[in-house]
């Protein structure tokens, strides 16, 4: 990194400084660290969020789920003494484990403005670097679906099984079939009621006018591919449109990860939501608990692949027809769960009707 010319990161609405800091070492993890200057947030208006006077002075409460407490205290505490000297406050951090709030307390408004600030940019670092928990969902599970999809799998084990990569291991379990309409990182029982309330709010607000409280009917049906070259694939998805021809499954998606990239709850990826269902993976070639949720799987998901050549496969299967759905439900999945059917467990869902 240039330290003449640090990366700028926005949240907030204000900009910030990225400076890579050498003191401390996670494991696993590149350490860096976000600094705003003692006088940097001197003079900022503090809208966007309440600072207490106290009779000692002033003091600042932050919500943060448990497993973050860690980034603000650092190795051997270091973080957090260094955060206390340069703002001249004092932290108090709940025990690990424990659910509660960090307590910002210092003698000057400029000073606790400044830490609450800092922890911010920290926070928000390292909550992209925490692997997802939770995914939106639609559940293609349907048994109709299942057994058209095993047809598929037998299928391509039969007139495939010898192309370069292909093997019975890259399949989706067929309990587990759905599409992913973005992921989130809910890191206590808050946070997924957070998300939840907002999922309420969405049905409110526009997926009741756009479904008309209505299931939505939809054909999946044709194979795609996700890189460049199908001679090197690594994941194939199959196809999904509404069968009236109408774009109201991609309005619902659209909007509901416009709404929740807009509430901090999900990170944005991409300008729409790309339907598709996942039927082979060559994540789960390593590893068959892998989640197997498309593209979607964090920042190691395309390292160490072995991809498959899927030449043969989108040309004899390049129409093949896994069925039609009645999608009623937007579904709060979790990461590496299952419930009774051996879909995915629900911490919250949107019912259309």
């Amino acid at each position: 990194m240039d330290v003449l010319r640090p990366p700028l990161i926005r949240i907030g609405g204000r900009v910030y400084r990225k400076n890579l800091i050498q003191e401390q070492a996670f494991p696993h993890e590149e350490e860096e660290d976000f600094y705003a200057g003692p006088g940097d947030c001197a003079d900022e208006p503090c809208d966007a969020f309440v600072v207490e006077e106290t009779e000692r002075g002033f003091q600042c409460r932050v919500e943060v789920p448990s497993p973050l407490y860690k980034y603000i205290i650092g190795k051997k505490g270091e973080t957090k003494k260094r955060l206390e000297t340069e703002t001249r406050t004092s932290i108090s951090i709940p025990k690990p484990g424990v659910e509660g709030e960090i307590v910002i307390m210092g003698q000057q408004r400029s000073g606790v403005v400044s830490a609450r600030t800092r922890i911010d940019v920290l926070l928000d670092s390292f909550r992209k670097k925490q692997p997802f928990t939770h995914f939106l969902s639609f559940a293609l599970n349907q048994p109709a679906i299942q057994e058209r999809f095993l047809q598929f799998k037998e299928e391509v084990l039969e007139k495939c099984s010898k192309d370069h990569g292909v093997s019975s291991c890259l399949f989706q379990n067929p309990a587990k079939l759905h599409l992913t309409l973005g992921t989130l990182v809910l890191l206590n029982e808050q946070e997924i009621q957070k998300a939840c309330d907002l999922l309420q709010r969405c049905k409110e607000d526009f997926v009741d006018q756009i479904t008309g409280g209505q299931p939505l009917t939809v054909e999946v049906a044709g194979v795609e591919y996700m890189n460049d070259d199908p001679a090197m694939t690594d994941v194939l998805y199959a196809k999904v449109h509404m069968k009236d021809g109408s774009d109201r499954l991609q309005m619902v998606a659209d909007q509901l990860v416009e709404r929740f990239v807009a509430s901090g709850l999900m990170l944005k990826e991409w300008d729409r939501v790309k339907l598709h269902a996942t039927v082979m993976n060559t994540l789960f070639r390593k590893d068959p608990t892998e989640e197997r949720n498309n593209t979607m799987t964090g920042k190691s998901s395309f390292k160490e692949r072995e991809s498959f050549n899927g030449q043969n496969i989108l040309k004899l299967f390049e129409n093949f027809h896994f069925g039609e759905v009645q999608l009623d439900s937007v579904r709060l999945s979790q990461r590496f769960s299952s419930d009774a059917s051996g879909y995915y467990a629900t911490s919250g869902q949107l019912c259309f009707s």
